[in-house]
């Protein structure tokens, strides 16, 4: 991994000296534009609309527009002074309860890991975060932009995930088109309800995947070998204007395989193993061994004939 940033987190009086990495990272495909006749990338240059002449990145400044044409500017040297005083220190402000934060304050994750002369403090800070179920609420300046941050462990390593100031989230009241305030049907409520107890369960990140990528990888694959790229056409879905139907409907797609009944709220369990059931089926339309699998399953060999299908369609649906 590349260091990003250098520096130290303060708490008190202890600074751990720490090193900066990117967590995540951004798996896009990347494309770049071209000209639709001859098929070249397409040129990008810095020109200046007074002399009209390209400009090198040693003649550029940044500047601020104060009134309209009118800017002030500051050279490099001057923002590095302006951010000198809190560029490399993590200063921890407060520690509290992860749940105290609303996820809309959260930017982007980076790991810390330690120099070699903070090391033990470094375990310190992990083991006490730990116990004491807290993270850290500090003020960080990276790369010109200073940001709220806030300091926890994740597996073991210190993280710091950068977040938005209290002014930086937009009110609520500036949202165009939000409904008002009416009392919700009883009814409505219950089976809705009872609809997202029989899809709850755990999060697993590694079962979601990026069908969109996938697809995409495909064609960029079949477009190299010079193949025509296909794409199957996805079942319509049943236009449902009205609520209470759409919700009945719903339930009735999980009741088949879990045996009980779509009205049934207070009983999750059966329709949640329903609703593993009936997924995975669906996706093995596609070989002409499913349907005739259905008879013999009703005879009497369920337990044999399910396993089976399961382990076999899982890979096609995630395209891996």
């Amino acid at each position: 991994m590349q260091t990003i940033w250098r520096g130290a987190v303060g708490f008190g009086l202890v600074n751990v000296p720490v090193r900066l990495y990117a967590a995540t990272e951004d798996n896009d495909i990347s494309m770049r534009m071209l000209h639709k006749k001859y098929n070249q990338p397409i040129k990008y240059h810095r020109t200046c609309p007074k002399c009209e002449e390209d400009v090198s990145w040693s003649d550029i400044v940044k500047g601020y527009e104060y009134e309209d044409g009118r800017f002030v500017t500051f050279e490099k040297d001057e923002l590095e002074q302006l951010a000198s005083k809190t560029s490399r220190e993590i200063r921890i402000l407060d520690f509290v309860d992860l749940e105290e934060i609303d996820p809309i304050y959260f930017q982007k994750t980076y790991y810390l890991s330690p120099e070699e002369t903070g090391k033990y403090a470094y375990r310190l800070l992990v083991e006490a975060l730990k116990s004491t179920k807290k993270i850290g609420v500090a003020n960080v300046t990276i790369r010109q932009k200073s940001s709220l941050a806030a300091i926890r462990v994740v597996d073991g390593v210190l993280s710091l995930v950068t977040m938005f100031y209290e002014d930086e989230i937009r009110e609520k009241n500036h949202i165009p088109g939000l409904p008002e305030e009416e009392k919700i049907d009883r009814r409505e409520l219950d089976m809705a309800k009872s609809l997202i107890e029989q899809l709850t369960g755990s999060f697993e990140p590694g079962k979601y995947k990026d069908e969109y990528r996938e697809r995409l990888l495909e064609a960029i694959e079949d477009k190299v070998e010079g193949k025509e790229v296909k794409v199957a056409e996805e079942e319509s879905e049943p236009n449902v204007l009205d609520l209470m139907d759409a919700l009945q409907k719903s339930l009735k797609q999980l009741k088949p395989a879990g045996g009980t009944d779509s009205g049934n709220a207070g009983k999750p369990s059966k329709p949640r193993r329903g609703a593993a059931s009936k997924a995975r089926p669906k996706s093995s339309k596609a070989g002409s061994s499913s349907s005739k699998a259905k008879p013999s399953e009703s005879k009497g060999k369920p337990a044999a004939a399910k396993p089976k299908r399961r382990s076999g369609t899982r890979p096609k649906e995630t395209g891996s």
